[in-house]
Protein backbone atom coordinates (compact mmCIF):
# COMPACT_ATOMS: atom_id res chain seq x y z
CA UNK A 1 0.00 0.00 0.00
CA UNK A 2 2.02 3.20 -1.30
CA UNK A 3 1.48 6.43 -0.66
CA UNK A 4 -0.21 7.28 -3.94
CA UNK A 5 -2.85 4.42 -3.86
CA UNK A 6 -3.94 4.69 0.06
CA UNK A 7 -7.27 6.88 0.51
CA UNK A 8 -9.32 8.00 3.74
CA UNK A 9 -12.82 8.61 2.88
CA UNK A 10 -14.24 12.05 3.96
CA UNK A 11 -16.43 10.90 6.72
CA UNK A 12 -13.05 9.30 8.51
CA UNK A 13 -10.88 12.21 8.05
CA UNK A 14 -14.07 14.36 9.75
CA UNK A 15 -14.45 11.51 12.73
CA UNK A 16 -9.61 12.08 13.18
CA UNK A 17 -10.66 16.04 13.49
CA UNK A 18 -13.25 15.80 16.03
CA UNK A 19 -10.85 13.73 18.23
CA UNK A 20 -8.18 16.24 17.55
CA UNK A 21 -10.40 18.79 18.50
CA UNK A 22 -11.68 16.60 21.67
CA UNK A 23 -8.23 15.90 23.07
CA UNK A 24 -7.31 18.97 22.68
CA UNK A 25 -10.05 20.76 24.06
CA UNK A 26 -9.45 18.25 26.91
CA UNK A 27 -5.76 19.34 27.37
CA UNK A 28 -6.73 23.04 27.46
CA UNK A 29 -9.34 22.37 30.37
CA UNK A 30 -6.62 20.01 32.27
CA UNK A 31 -4.24 23.32 32.25
CA UNK A 32 -7.18 25.30 33.38
CA UNK A 33 -7.49 22.74 36.44
CA UNK A 34 -3.33 22.33 37.37
CA UNK A 35 -3.16 26.30 36.96
CA UNK A 36 -6.22 26.48 39.63
CA UNK A 37 -4.25 23.63 41.67
CA UNK A 38 -0.56 24.80 41.82
CA UNK A 39 -2.05 28.90 42.41
CA UNK A 40 -3.40 27.52 45.73
CA UNK A 41 -0.80 26.38 47.14
CA UNK A 42 0.40 27.63 50.37
CA UNK A 43 4.22 29.01 50.46
CA UNK A 44 5.83 25.96 53.07
CA UNK A 45 9.33 25.23 54.49
CA UNK A 46 10.23 23.71 51.20
CA UNK A 47 8.78 26.01 48.70
CA UNK A 48 5.67 25.01 46.41
CA UNK A 49 5.38 22.51 43.73
CA UNK A 50 5.98 23.99 40.23
CA UNK A 51 6.12 21.32 37.90
CA UNK A 52 8.16 21.27 34.35
CA UNK A 53 5.48 20.62 32.21
CA UNK A 54 3.43 23.67 34.38
CA UNK A 55 6.15 26.21 33.82
CA UNK A 56 5.94 25.38 29.67
CA UNK A 57 2.40 25.11 29.87
CA UNK A 58 2.59 21.50 27.78
CA UNK A 59 -1.04 21.00 28.49
CA UNK A 60 -1.87 24.76 26.77
CA UNK A 61 -0.41 23.01 23.94
CA UNK A 62 -3.29 21.55 23.19
CA UNK A 63 -4.65 24.86 21.28
CA UNK A 64 -2.55 23.61 18.41
CA UNK A 65 -4.00 20.51 18.61
CA UNK A 66 -7.45 21.82 18.31
CA UNK A 67 -6.02 23.81 15.60
CA UNK A 68 -5.28 21.09 13.82
CA UNK A 69 -8.41 19.11 14.22
CA UNK A 70 -10.36 22.09 12.50
CA UNK A 71 -8.10 22.08 9.27
CA UNK A 72 -8.48 18.69 9.47
CA UNK A 73 -12.51 19.18 9.40
CA UNK A 74 -12.21 21.80 6.52
CA UNK A 75 -9.94 20.30 4.69
CA UNK A 76 -12.33 17.18 4.87
CA UNK A 77 -15.14 19.19 3.45
CA UNK A 78 -13.73 21.45 1.19
CA UNK A 79 -10.63 19.62 -0.95
CA UNK A 80 -8.41 22.11 -1.50
CA UNK A 81 -4.59 22.20 -2.21
CA UNK A 82 -3.42 24.87 0.52
CA UNK A 83 -5.84 23.22 2.93
CA UNK A 84 -4.25 19.95 2.54
CA UNK A 85 -1.36 21.34 2.67
CA UNK A 86 -1.67 23.22 5.79
CA UNK A 87 -3.37 20.30 7.95
CA UNK A 88 -0.50 17.75 6.96
CA UNK A 89 1.79 20.53 8.16
CA UNK A 90 -0.49 21.10 11.63
CA UNK A 91 -0.88 17.68 12.11
CA UNK A 92 2.96 17.18 11.56
CA UNK A 93 3.79 19.63 14.39
CA UNK A 94 1.17 18.13 16.55
CA UNK A 95 3.44 15.06 16.37
CA UNK A 96 6.52 16.98 17.17
CA UNK A 97 4.24 18.69 19.94
CA UNK A 98 3.07 15.14 21.65
CA UNK A 99 6.22 13.98 21.95
CA UNK A 100 7.93 16.88 23.38
CA UNK A 101 4.72 17.23 25.30
CA UNK A 102 5.56 13.31 26.63
CA UNK A 103 9.22 13.52 26.77
CA UNK A 104 8.90 16.52 29.25
CA UNK A 105 5.72 14.68 31.27
CA UNK A 106 8.60 11.78 31.70
CA UNK A 107 11.16 13.86 33.00
CA UNK A 108 8.78 15.73 35.66
CA UNK A 109 7.44 11.70 37.09
CA UNK A 110 10.68 10.35 37.58
CA UNK A 111 11.71 13.43 39.39
CA UNK A 112 10.30 14.45 42.46
CA UNK A 113 11.47 16.94 44.88
CA UNK A 114 10.15 17.32 48.44
CA UNK A 115 7.48 19.99 49.07
CA UNK A 116 6.25 21.06 52.50
CA UNK A 117 3.80 19.11 54.12
CA UNK A 118 0.69 21.05 53.07
CA UNK A 119 0.92 21.38 49.71
CA UNK A 120 1.83 17.54 48.98
CA UNK A 121 -1.51 17.00 48.71
CA UNK A 122 -1.96 19.50 45.66
CA UNK A 123 1.45 18.26 44.26
CA UNK A 124 0.42 14.35 43.76
CA UNK A 125 -2.89 15.35 42.52
CA UNK A 126 -1.12 17.43 40.09
CA UNK A 127 1.25 14.59 39.33
CA UNK A 128 -2.10 12.44 38.60
CA UNK A 129 -3.04 14.38 36.21
CA UNK A 130 -0.03 14.70 34.12
CA UNK A 131 0.09 10.56 34.31
CA UNK A 132 -3.38 11.13 32.70
CA UNK A 133 -2.34 13.57 30.15
CA UNK A 134 0.62 10.81 29.43
CA UNK A 135 -2.27 8.44 28.46
CA UNK A 136 -3.27 10.59 25.38
CA UNK A 137 -0.31 11.69 24.06
CA UNK A 138 0.09 8.16 22.36
CA UNK A 139 -3.29 8.75 20.93
CA UNK A 140 -2.67 12.40 19.70
CA UNK A 141 0.15 11.17 17.72
CA UNK A 142 -1.72 8.06 16.43
CA UNK A 143 -4.22 10.19 14.53
CA UNK A 144 -1.60 13.38 13.29
CA UNK A 145 0.18 10.01 12.11
CA UNK A 146 -2.77 9.11 10.19
CA UNK A 147 -4.31 11.51 8.99
CA UNK A 148 0.25 12.44 7.98
CA UNK A 149 -0.07 9.42 6.05
CA UNK A 150 -3.00 9.05 4.29
CA UNK A 151 -3.12 12.86 3.29
CA UNK A 152 -0.16 12.19 1.17
CA UNK A 153 -2.59 10.45 -1.34
CA UNK A 154 -4.73 13.22 -1.71
CA UNK A 155 -1.85 15.80 -1.88
CA UNK A 156 -0.33 14.04 -5.27
CA UNK A 157 -3.60 13.33 -7.08
CA UNK A 158 -3.95 15.56 -10.33
CA UNK A 159 -7.37 17.42 -10.42
CA UNK A 160 -8.55 15.57 -13.83
CA UNK A 161 -8.48 12.17 -11.59
CA UNK A 162 -11.32 10.43 -9.20
CA UNK A 163 -10.00 10.99 -5.81
CA UNK A 164 -13.50 9.17 -4.68
CA UNK A 165 -13.00 6.24 -2.31
CA UNK A 166 -14.82 2.81 -1.75
CA UNK A 167 -16.28 4.22 1.26
CA UNK A 168 -17.39 7.69 -0.53
CA UNK A 169 -19.22 6.01 -3.65
CA UNK A 170 -21.22 3.18 -1.03
CA UNK A 171 -21.96 6.29 1.00
CA UNK A 172 -23.34 8.36 -1.92
CA UNK A 173 -25.74 5.26 -2.97
CA UNK A 174 -27.38 5.22 0.63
Amino acid sequence: MGCGKSKLSSTNTIVLGVIQIMIGIYHVLMWYFLLLLYMGQIKGVFGTYEPLTYKTGTALWGVIFVLAGALTVKSAKYQSGWLLTTALALNILCMIVTLLGAGLTVAELTTFHSVSYRNYGQAKLGREVSRILLLSYPLEFGIALTYSIYSCSNLGTKHGESSETVTDIVESNF
